[in-house]
Order: structure tokens, then C-alpha cells, then sequence
């Protein structure tokens, strides 16, 4: 499945989300309940489902119909796009089964609910997406995909089974690259379009909050080191030159970064908001002192990446 269609759902999921507990900013509806409140629970479940359906309608709707339907089929997209795309789809799972955990957290709800209703939200919902996919003929439904999707559930749920708490976190950065204005199309016309088409602009780290693996040291619980993946060069997802780029040279690169990060949710603050904020925001990278692997490069360092 196209990376950009899920990643545009997710951000609308986390700014439904966000908005949502921003206007209700009274301190005793954000605190999480002590135990099971039904009606948080039936609140959570029900907007969770109409949320999802409703995005799912409106994809089928805008994005499938003006493309031939087709029987149910898979393709090999593995390769494509030096998997960025894979990593998007992971990133994405991840974050939604996490805001569905903590909605049902909110509830009260038990921690078996948490994981199987909460986290598997974004399996689930993403699983559905790809479902789309095979059905239309200008895409098909790919196992790379439905991997991915399982893999960031999966990371979720085993830290929450042996460290009750989430000590590894995948997190997501942007910088403009130059291929958009050759591919506007397909890469993004806008600044917004290309956070969401633009592989090549795209990061995606793994934060690894330090305190939680060295509980005695005098490190900062919030300060975290970060190990991230993008890509370089690429116009199309195969490596092919479109007809208007004939002549035109690139080579496609894996870039490895090594830098440091905040874990917002380890700051200590009392405000029910402020923590439902900092929960929010924890999926982006913040920016700061980087160093850089290419194969062809070597080591460089960016004073600040993000």
C-alpha cells in the first residue's frame, strides 16, 4: 500500500485526538481513571469506530473510485523505494495501537484491554486499508505491508509485556529534499504533500530513552539516543526514469543517523495536559546534533538534524 495514503490517516487520527482532549482541558476529564469508568470505555470505543469507519468510507470513496476495481490480488512491493515505505507503515501502526492503548488507559480499562482492543488498533485498521488495496487494480494488497503493520504493533506490545513501559520509540523527522521539483506528481507540489510523498525527505528513528536501561546512573530520564534510516535519490519507487527525466542521473542511497533526542513523556509535569500533549508531539525527532553513515561518504556530522 502507498505509504502517503496511511500516513495522511494517521496524522488525521492524532489531530482528531489531540483536538479533542485540547478542548476538554479541565484536569479531572484528562487524569486517567483509577478503574473502570463504562462510560469513558463506550466514549473511546465508539469514537474510535465511527473515526475508522468513517476514514475508510471516505478512502474507498476519494482515492479507489477513480481507479478499475479488480479480483482480490497481492504484489511484491519490497524492494520499492529502498523500504521507506515499510518503515512508514511500521511507524504508523506503532503510534496508533499506542493512542489506542492510552484512550482505553484513560477509560480505566484493564491492561489486557489496553493491548488486544487498544494496540491492535492500528494493525487492524491498517490491515483493512491494505484489503482496499487488493481489490483495486492500480495497487494490490502487499505482505511487506501487512509485516510492517505487524511489526509496529508488535513493538508496542512486548515493551509493554516485560518493562511496562515504553523505552524504545519509533519517531518520524522531515527536511525538503531536491527530487520533489523534478516529480512534483508523484513527490509533492507543496511543502505538506511532501512530508507525506517525499521519501527522500523522510527519517525514521528508533529513540532509546537511556535512564530506562541504566536505572542507577545520574543520566536525565528524559534524554534518549536516537538511530534513524532514510533514503537519497530516489524519483520513482522502482528506480525507473520517467519519459520527461530521460538523461537524468542519480543513485539511490541508504543514509544511517546516530543522534541524541527528548522523550517528552518522561518530563515531569502534573498537568493532565500537558502530558496528553507531550504524548501527542512524541512521535516527531526532535532536532539536534547528528552524525550521518553513507555507504559512498562515509561519517559526517550536521551540527543540527532533523
Amino acid at each position: 500500500m502507498n505509504w502517503k495514503k496511511t500516513h495522511f490517516y494517521f496524522i488525521i487520527f492524532g489531530i482528531v485526538t489531540s483536538i479533542a482532549f485540547s478542548q476538554n482541558s479541565i484536569d479531572t476529564f484528562l487524569k486517567p481513571a483509577d478503574s473502570l469508568n463504562l462510560n469513558r470505555k463506550k466514549t473511546v470505543i465508539l469514537t474510535e469506530t465511527i473515526i475508522g469507519t468513517a476514514s475508510l468510507v471516505g478512502l474507498n470513496q476519494l482515492w479507489y473510485t477513480d481507479y478499475p476495481r479488480s479480483k482480490f490480488h497481492f504484489i511484491n512491493d519490497n524492494a520499492e523505494w529502498l523500504q521507506m515505505d515499510k518503515l512508514g507503515h511500521s511507524y504508523s501502526s506503532y503510534h496508533l495501537g499506542r493512542f489506542g492503548a492510552e484512550l482505553l488507559q484513560w477509560s480505566g480499562a484493564s491492561q489486557k484491554e489496553q493491548l488486544i482492543y487498544g494496540a491492535g488498533l492500528g494493525f487492524t485498521f491498517l490491515t483493512a486499508v491494505e484489503v482496499l488495496d487488493g481489490y483495486s487494480s492500480q495497487w494490490g494488497a502487499s505482505i511487506g505491508d501487512v509485516i510492517a503493520n505487524a511489526s509496529g504493533t508488535a513493538l508496542y506490545v512486548t515493551q509493554e509485556l516485560i518493562w511496562k513501559e515504553q523505552r524504545i520509540i519509533p519517531k518520524f523527522s522531515f527536511q525538503k529534499s531536491p527530487y520533489a521539483s523534478l516529480r512534483p506528481n508523484t513527490l509533492g507540489s507543496t511543502w505538506q504533500e511532501q512530508i507525506l510523498k517525499d521519501y527522500n525527505g523522510q527519517t525514521y528513528w528508533l529513540s532509546i530513552n537511556l535512564k530506562s536501561f541504566a536505572k542507577a546512573s545520574k543520566i536525565p530520564k528524559w534524554l534518549n539516543i536516537a538511530l534513524g534510516y532514510g533514503a537519497d535519490g530516489m524519483i520513482s519507487g522502482n528506480g525507473e526514469i520517467p519519459d520527461n527525466l530521460v538523461g537524468f542521473q542519480t543513485t539511490k542511497k541508504r543514509q544511517f543517523y546516530l543522534s541524541l533526542d527528548v522523550d517528552l513523556t518522561k518530563i515531569d509535569t502534573k498537568s493532565p495536559v500537558l502530558r496528553t500533549l507531550f504524548s501527542v508531539f512524541n512521535t516527531l525527532k526532535i532536532p539536534s546534533p547528528t552524525l550521518e553513515y553513507t555507504e559512498n561518504n562515509g561519517v559526517k556530522g550536521h551540527f543540527i538534524f532533523f
